[in-house]
């Protein structure tokens, strides 16, 4: 039996980093993901998932963060934890852009890496966010945009 984690696991960290080197640094998306990529030893399967996660959750970031703050409760998207946004802004790519890729795990995945880098009640709030999207996506509640 394998022990470890997926290669996605790492490459989801990954992808958060890149975001974040993208919100906070303004760097040229080429750049983020040459400097990703010598970080890591990705495999050119892992590479082309991590291009693939962060270029949709940059090209469609106003549709996701559109679709996230619909299920913030009292709660402006401003005012959610930047790691939060981040994960979120990953997660409902993934969701939505990233097909072969099940649901259930692309939100496992996101409340591990919110218990690993953000705060105590993070991971909780993550995953409600997420559940409640994956229900209305799954329910045609919610169009994608391409």
């Amino acid at each position: 039996m394998p022990t470890g984690k997926h290669p996605r696991h790492k490459a989801r960290i990954a992808v958060m980093q890149a975001l974040y080197s993208a919100h906070i640094g303004q760097e040229n998306k080429d750049k983020i993901l040459a400097d990703i990529y010598k970080r890591y030893n990705f495999d050119n399967e892992t590479k082309d998932y991590v291009s693939d996660l962060f270029t949709k959750s940059i090209m469609h970031k106003e549709f996701i963060v559109k679709t996230i703050t619909k299920f913030l409760e009292n709660w402006e998207w401003s005012r959610v934890a930047l790691l939060d946004q981040l994960i979120l802004q990953m997660a409902t790519a993934e969701l939505f852009y990233i097909e072969y890729v099940p649901a259930k795990v692309t939100i496992a995945e996101a409340i591990q890496i919110a218990k690993l880098y953000s705060t105590s009640e993070s991971s909780a709030f993550v995953n409600g966010i997420l559940d409640s999207i994956y229900k209305d996506l799954k329910s045609d509640k919610i169009k994608i945009q391409n």
